[in-house]
Formats: structure tokens, sequence, C-alpha cells
């Protein structure tokens, strides 16, 4: 594993660089010659790391498994789905496994790093959340089975170890109609306020929203939500909806359906096919901490404006089914999973109803 040293133009300046061959997946034989290193130590680390990288067996290290599942899931997954994926190993998986070969990740290993996770506290002494504790184990085991399924790896060390977290927070939090609306006369900016209107009142996800044209208001006063908008890494993205059922019409009430096209109209020199809200996800979720503060609302996320549509529907009592479809969720149990603890007294109601069939109800004695 030789490198080689160079002289740059100024006649004073050394650097190094590695040239080496190799066979790629097809079996090509193939040539690398990588310049700029500052000493023969990183050249022949980069020719190491390179080559361990075409290794298909587990003792892969974990840094460069890490580094072909990007590869082999930027084409397959939505780019914001890969941000928040990268976010998370980088964060919290490779300051512990990066110099580890995957196959010497074991149990042990796993139990100490999520002890980490659980101990940690950040200035105020907040620890993670339950949800965020899980997403992080989540995407280590995801990894792991990655490493069985392509490089051999035996078995997944995550699921002998345990898992940490829970999938759903304990509470939910949502606002009322009663608070919405207090929220709502407290928004300033026009364009703000329609817009967590739009949230409030029709439960579509921020990106759906971000993603509306005029085009998509329907004159049967519907929203047509065939898109999804987001921004990664400063590039500006349409992206395809986040399920099949995601695509879909949602009827909007008639005032709101008058106040977007008020707005419409007064946006000069706008077309069928531009967006109508330019500002961002972080600002929505600003303007929604600052308000509430003001207000002297309980402080919630814009993602909760969803959860808050679907426990007003369900309050005014409407079918499950008929929920999932206008929030277009995949599946009605995705709906159940997430909102199943405001149906008790429902629960109740119906076993009521079931047990009038064995035992109706006596009949009223006459007066005497």
């Amino acid at each position: 594993m030789p490198a080689y040293k160079y002289t740059l133009k100024d006649g004073k300046t050394v650097k190094w660089y590695a040239n080496f061959y190799y066979t790629d997946w097809t079996g090509e034989k193939k040539h690398i010659c990588k310049r700029g290193f500052k000493t023969q130590r990183e050249a022949k680390e980069y020719e190491r790391s390179f080559m361990d990288q075409q290794n298909n067996s587990s003792d892969i290290l974990f840094s460069n498994l890490v580094e072909n599942y990007f590869e082999d899931m930027s084409h397959r997954l939505k780019p914001t789905t890969m941000e928040n994926k990268r976010n998370i190993i980088e964060s919290k998986l490779m300051p512990y496994f990066s110099r580890l070969k995957t196959c010497d990740i074991d149990t042990i290993k796993i139990r100490k790093w999520q002890n980490e996770l659980l101990s940690f506290r950040d200035e105020n002494g907040k620890p993670y959340s339950q949800t965020y504790l899980k997403t992080v184990n989540n995407q280590m085991s995801a990894l792991m089975n990655y490493a069985m399924k392509h490089y051999g790896l035996i078995s997944n060390p995550c699921k002998a170890a345990g898992s940490i977290g829970k999938s759903h927070a304990d509470e939910m939090k949502f606002w009322t109609q009663e608070q919405y609306e207090i929220f709502s006369k407290n928004i300033q900016k026009s364009a703000l306020k329609l817009a967590f209107d739009i949230l409030f009142y029709s439960g579509i996800r921020s990106g759906e929203l971000l993603a509306l044209t005029p085009a998509d208001i329907m004159q049967d006063k519907k929203l047509s939500i065939n898109k999804n908008f987001a921004k990664v890494k400063g590039q500006e993205l349409f992206l395809v909806p986040k399920t099949t059922k995601s695509k879909r019409t949602v009827s909007i009430p008639e005032f709101l359906y008058d106040d977007i096209q008020a707005y419409i109209s007064k946006l000069y020199g706008i077309r069928q096919n531009d967006r109508i809200f330019y500002f961002t996800k972080s600002a929505l979720e600003k303007e929604i901490k600052r308000v509430a503060q003001r207000a002297g609302l309980p402080e919630i996320r814009v993602h909760d404006l969803r959860h808050s549509h679907a426990s007003m529907l369900i309050d005014m009592g409407f079918d499950i089914l008929e929920i999932s479809e206008r929030l277009g969720h995949e599946s009605v149990k995705t709906t159940l999973d997430t909102y199943s603890h405001l149906y008790p007294e429902k629960d109740t109601k119906l076993a009521g109803e079931l047990n009038k069939l064995r035992r109706p109800s006596a009949e009223p004695e006459e007066s005497s």
C-alpha cells in the first residue's frame, strides 16, 4: 500500500497522493489516483478506507458500512428522509461505533451505547424524549439489518440488546378549537394567520401546506394534495406525497375557502403553479411558539395542529375511517395507533350497546 509525494508549483510545498487499482462490483478493474494529502499516513488511510468500502463481509468498518448505506439508500429514499437519517447517524451513532468493525459490535456495546443515550441531559437537565430515543435506536437496528442482508452479519445485536424509548409520546399535545381561535386572533401577519388556519381546519401536513398553489384550490371547496415541499441543504424541492393515500383531496369549510381566495387575489402576478406561501417550516415553528407564549397558551409544535384537527373531528363524532382518509394515512391502523387514546368513552358506550343484546333494560314498572 505505497503512497507517493510530489511538490506543488511553488517548489516548496510537499503533498502526497494515493495510487492504486481495485475491482468494482461489475468485475471491471479500475484505477484510482487521489492527490492533495498533507501526509503519507493520510494517503495510505484513504486507500485503506476505500478498499474497505469494497469489502462485502461483516468485518467492514462501521464508518464504511455507513457510507455504503448512504450511497445505496440515497437512490431509494426521499431527500428529506435521507437528511434525517444522516443527522441521526452522524451525531448519535458515528461517535460511538465509527472505528469498530461491524462484526465486533455486540449486545454489550449496544447496551452501553443505549445507556449513554438514556443518561443524557441537556443544559436544562432535560433528557431525550422517549420518541426520539426510539427513533435513534431504530436507526441503529436498521443499519445492523442492512449489514445482515448485504454483508453477512450473523445476527442483529440491537434485537438481543432490547429496545429503548416509545413509539408514541405518553401525552399527545393539542389545542381545542377555542384555544386555537385565541391563538389565531393574536397573529398579526395575514399570510401566517391564513397558513395556520389551513393547518388547523384541514389537518394537512406543513410540507403539504407549503406546496399549495392556486391550482390546488378547487372550485368545489377542496384542497388538492398532490405534492410536498421541502428544503434540503438550501435546495427547494417538490416531492411526491408521503404515501399513496397522501395524494388526496381535502374538503375545507366555506369561510376558509373564501379567505384563501381573497388572499390569493391580493398576490400580484401570482401564477396558477406558483407557491402561495413562501416562508419556511422553521418560520412557522418560531411563530407558533412566540404567539402561544404571548397568548398564554400551552406550547405545541406545528405538527400538533394536525393532532388538534384529528381530536376535534373525534370529538365531533366522525368515524375513524373518515378521519384516516382525510389525514392521508396509509391505513386505518396508523390512525388508531395514534389516536385510540382519544376514544375511551366511545369504547365504553360500545360495550354498553353490546350488553343490551343479552340484557335488555327492564321495562319501567307501572305506578300503583
